[in-house]
């Protein structure tokens, strides 16, 4: 039976550990501008996720992911001793992808806005196809409609006195 609050509650304490742990005793010189953004522990709370982002190019997230694992079993060691778990959940190390995901998402905003505007233009500048009413309307001519029902009665009596 897992307990997830517990495993949250972990997860929350293992995120705050590593990052304060990175900022503090980790002196490695490839270590970039490192965000710890997320932890995830499972439920036998045996193994943790860790997840991080880097600013930089892609030469530092690779100096800045090499560091992160050789500084594993610092950060394992302190993790164990701040949290006083039995076990020590072992850490994995993973690039988040939200920075990638939302530059994606503000570029398909961006062009959306410009497919947005210039249907805005196209739309201000337009006019009607047709007429500016293109509904049909019945025919006002209400003489020919009396003639044609006058010769339909004179048929149906000629008909009646045969």
């Amino acid at each position: 039976m897992t307990d997830t609050a517990r495993a949250r509650k972990l997860a929350d304490r293992i995120r705050v550990v590593v990052a304060e742990t990175l900022q503090r005793r980790i002196k490695d010189p490839r270590l970039g501008y490192v965000t710890i953004t997320d932890t995830r522990v499972t439920g036998d709370l045996r193994e943790a996720t860790v997840f991080y982002t880097v600013f930089g190019d892609d030469e530092e997230r690779a100096a800045s992911a090499a560091a992160l694992e050789s500084a594993k079993g610092v950060l394992r060691s302190e993790v164990g001793r701040q949290t006083g778990v039995r076990f020590t959940p072992t850490l994995t190390f993973v690039a988040d992808a939200i920075p990638e995901n939302a530059r994606t998402i503000e570029d398909l905003l961006a062009k959306a806005r410009a497919a947005d505007e210039e249907v805005r233009k196209t739309a201000t500048d337009a006019s009607y196809a047709g007429e500016a009413d293109p509904y049909r309307k019945p025919a006002e001519d209400e003489d020919e409609g009396d003639h044609e029902g006058d010769d339909k009665g004179d048929a149906e009596a000629e008909d009646g006195a045969r």
